[in-house]
């Protein structure tokens, strides 16, 4: 298993919170690897989350249930950080479920130990604010993506910008994450190749 490298920490925060490398370091000793196979469950509906992740391999992604289906309310791919935050936050249970999509590697910060984190300096209350900046900006592109463009422009900005999700997920994944019916998304494919 891939120990935690403070380096490749860094790198991911970075464009929200730049500091040395010696604090990365200190962070990286509180984190736990975890493995999980494709299609393992990391949190189950109606649970509370623990951890806050680095992807460094794999992919992943949200459900929340809707009748006798779940629907995919985000995706996750390596160097991305993820959490059901809104659970890990509020130390309470919520609707949202995690699934691997693939075989998956993590590097996990428990509430515990981000609050030790915490404690030990002024500093480390601006890694929960990157944590949350990287949380907020996610979710918040993505809610005005679903509500201000067409599912053809959805699937235009995913394929331009995210172009490997296409040959790693179902496209009954994908398109539950854009809004629309599997048959919507076929259409939508053929018309636009």
């Amino acid at each position: 298993m891939k120990s935690p490298s403070p380096k490749h920490i860094k790198e991911i925060f970075d464009n929200y919170y730049s500091v040395d490398i010696k604090f990365w370091t200190e962070f990286s000793k509180h984190i736990i690897v975890r493995a999980f196979s494709k299609n393992d469950t990391i949190k189950e509906y109606n649970k509370t989350e623990k951890f806050i992740s680095i992807l460094v391999s794999g992919s992943v992604a949200h459900f929340v249930p809707n009748e006798d289906k779940d629907v995919c309310i985000n995706l996750y791919y390596e160097n991305e950080i993820f959490s059901d935050y809104l659970s890990f936050l509020t130390q309470k249970s919520t609707v949202i479920k995690t699934d691997c999509l693939e075989d998956t590697l993590l590097w996990s910060l428990s509430y515990d130990k981000l609050n030790l984190v915490y404690e030990k300096s002024n500093q480390s209350l601006l890694i929960g604010k990157a944590i949350s900046d990287i949380m907020f900006t996610k979710k918040q592109t993505e809610q005005i993506n679903l509500l201000t463009l067409t599912p053809t422009e959805r699937y235009l900005k995913l394929i331009k910008e995210r172009p490997l999700v296409f040959q790693r997920t179902p496209l009954k994944i994908i398109a539950s994450y854009l809004g629309i019916a599997p048959e919507s998304l076929s259409r939508i494919r053929k018309k636009t190749s």
